[in-house]
């Protein structure tokens, strides 16, 4: 195949500034340079390239948009461009940097001390240190509010007793920002460094999907937490319900990166494919399927960009990044199963990526909100009652 050919059908690049471009294309050069070339044999392996986080740090991917601290201050719509372009890489590869940037680095920076922030931001934005969050239990995903992970005042520490599951980055993390009940019932969050006593990290095998990254099950027992490792900026969900809305604001935009990657490759597959001598991207049937995955991709593109400006200027509400979730997630999922259909019986094998963006977004269809409860969400905002009996 040629070199992956950007898909811009309604010439959304003349509404992106020469900075938000070349960030795009920083990103989308080391990509094609430093991870397609490693990503087959990771994800036969299930290993994530570990090697490659210090790069990114010095790219400025890791809180992009925080000021200060090593970061590099961007705006919303640069940030989600390298979202999109880490994830036409892989899935596990914007996963990553997107819960490094959105679900360590923002709430040490939103809900964290000045010490909090001046030890763990510059270590974090520059890839020498790695962060990981953990919200979702075995038994409390799409419901955290009924966590039974629990932190007790005991002396000058906290003492935490729970489990935490699916965690990406979570057995090489050197932090954990843990959210957990106290006696009072609210939620709190919590630096947990690594070789605390009483803290075990498990790595999850045998996934077909998300192999190129590392998910772990987190396990506290009666794990001492100091004090001063409190975050004290917030309580309640409103903690890290504001912390996933930072991280679905990046999968949106990485959605599309593997919804273009996917639509790409089957592109240039039925334009080369000779099959009752002619190219198979000349049969209607074929085109139609191109045309539905470019016109969803083209949708989702202005949707981004649109949340992105709403979002540089204060005015994005939750609701909207649901909406931006649900819809380019689900579009990229269903461009990839045609895309994979388009390939035929070539399409399962790795040696195409179809199949790994594929199964990657499965998982993306699920986590951070799963499709139905982003419905809910929107239908809560536009009807004004709530579906979750709450």
């Amino acid at each position: 195949m040629e070199k992956f050919r950007s898909v811009d059908y309604y010439e959304i690049e003349d509404l992106l500034s020469e900075d938000e471009r070349m960030v795009r294309d920083a990103i989308r050069d080391w990509v094609e340079a430093e991870f397609l070339p490693l990503v087959a044999e990771h994800h036969r392996a299930g290993t994530f390239p570990v090697e490659l986080i210090p790069k990114l740090g010095e790219m400025g991917v890791f809180g992009a948009t925080l000021r200060g601290y090593g970061c590099a201050g961007l705006n919303n719509v640069a940030y989600g461009l390298i979202m999109q372009e880490l994830e036409r890489g892989d899935s596990g590869l914007r996963s990553a940097a997107s819960v490094q940037s959105g679900l360590v680095m923002y709430p040490i920076s939103a809900y964290g001390a000045e010490a909090q922030k001046e030890r763990w931001l510059p270590e974090l934005a520059s890839g020498r240190k790695v962060g990981c969050f953990g919200l979702t239990e075995p038994d409390h995903g799409s419901d955290p509010g009924a966590m039974k992970t629990r932190a007790r005042r005991k002396g000058d520490a906290f003492v935490l007793n729970g489990t935490k599951l699916w965690i990406t980055n979570g057995s090489i993390a050197d932090v954990a920002v843990i959210w957990a009940k106290e006696d009072d019932g609210e939620i709190y969050g919590y630096l947990v460094e690594r070789g605390t006593p009483g803290f075990s990290t498990l790595d999850i095998h045998g996934k077909f999907s998300m192999r190129a990254s590392i998910t772990s099950e987190l396990s506290f027992q009666d794990c001492h937490v100091p004090l001063e490792n409190k975050l004290p900026g917030v309580k309640g969900l409103r903690g890290p319900l504001g912390c996933l809305n930072q991280a679905r604001y990046g999968i949106a935009w990485g959605a599309v990166g593997a919804a273009m990657a996917s639509y790409d490759w089957a592109l240039q597959y039925a334009q080369q494919r000779v099959q009752f001598g002619r190219p198979i991207a000349s049969f209607q049937l074929v085109q139609r399927k191109l045309v539905w995955m470019v016109t969803e991709i083209t949708k989702a593109q202005l949707l981004c960009l649109q949340l992105g400006r709403l979002k540089d200027a204060g005015k994005a509400r939750p609701q909207q990044v649901s909406m931006a979730k649900m819809n380019n997630v689900q579009m990229a999922l269903d461009t990839a199963r045609m895309a994979r259909d388009i390939l035929g019986a070539a399409g399962i094998v790795d040696e195409h990526p179809v199949i790994r963006h594929m199964l990657n977004l499965e998982t993306v269809n699920t986590y951070e909100g799963t499709h139905d409860i982003h419905t809910l969400i929107i239908g809560r905002d536009i009807t004004g009652f709530s579906a979750f009996g709450d």
